[in-house]
């Protein structure tokens, strides 16, 4: 589906690639995957992209391993703030990775590398796991689409400022940001997020107060077909 954009775009396949080894992997294919950090997703995430920049740039062996093993150590180190658990997703941490390595393989600098993170952090921290099934193969193309666009800022010297919500002053602040909200601010994000599936008696009750999401849209499409919108 994304390939059908532009299939010769390294850009649409490291997000259609990483995105196609999510949705076999969740879906019970039995090949083998590298996990980082224990985790199959942000392995192929993180490694993916890479790759295939990569292998667009025309670079050799070592280097791809050199940029690989950035993209990798970077979603570690994210992750450790994070924690084992957490209702954040694990994607975000790997986009910013496999933009760093990305970033590496096009020559950018210690500095450019870092602002590339803290932008990647900026743009997809909000997205949220709800467990391993098929819609984590879509999240993973948004995570490797917000570190592509976080590069393209850097390349042109752009980068999110301190103030910009959670940005803080530096990549490493900016970094533990983050894990403090994705291990203490998500706490009650990740109850919920467990109830919702099981159909809890409490939340139903709670959500019958309010009016229906279909009936509000349905008022909204009518509303904006009628002769009185304009």
């Amino acid at each position: 589906m994304l390939l059908a954009r532009n299939p010769e775009d390294p850009a649409t396949q490291a997000r259609a690639w990483a995105a196609a080894g999510s949705d076999a992997c969740m879906n019970g294919c039995e090949l083998p995957v590298i996990i980082v950090p224990g985790s199959a997703n942000q392995g192929i995430t993180a490694s993916v992209p890479v790759l295939i920049f990569a292998r667009a740039l025309k670079k050799d062996r070592e280097t791809t391993l050199r940029a690989v093993l950035l993209s990798d150590l970077v979603t570690i180190a994210l992750k450790q703030g994070i924690g084992k658990l957490s209702a954040y997703c694990g994607a975000v941490s790997a986009g910013c990775g496999s933009g760093a390595g990305i970033g590496f393989l096009e020559g950018l600098t210690d500095k450019e590398i870092l602002g590339v993170i803290r932008n990647a952090l900026a743009i997809t921290s909000g997205i949220l796991c709800d467990g391993a099934k098929s819609s984590c193969a879509a999240k993973i193309s948004m995570a490797v689409e917000g570190a592509l666009l976080a590069l393209d800022m850097v390349k042109n010297h752009q980068t999110f400022k301190a103030g910009d919500g959670i940005v803080q002053s530096t990549t490493d602040s900016t970094a533990r940001a983050v894990g403090r909200i994705a291990s203490r601010g998500m706490v009650s994000t990740d109850r919920e997020i467990i109830e919702i599936p099981r159909g809890n008696p409490r939340l139903q009750t709670r959500e019958e107060s309010r009016p229906s999401f279909l009936s509000s849209v349905k008022n909204i499409f009518r509303f904006s077909r009628s002769e009185s919108f304009l």
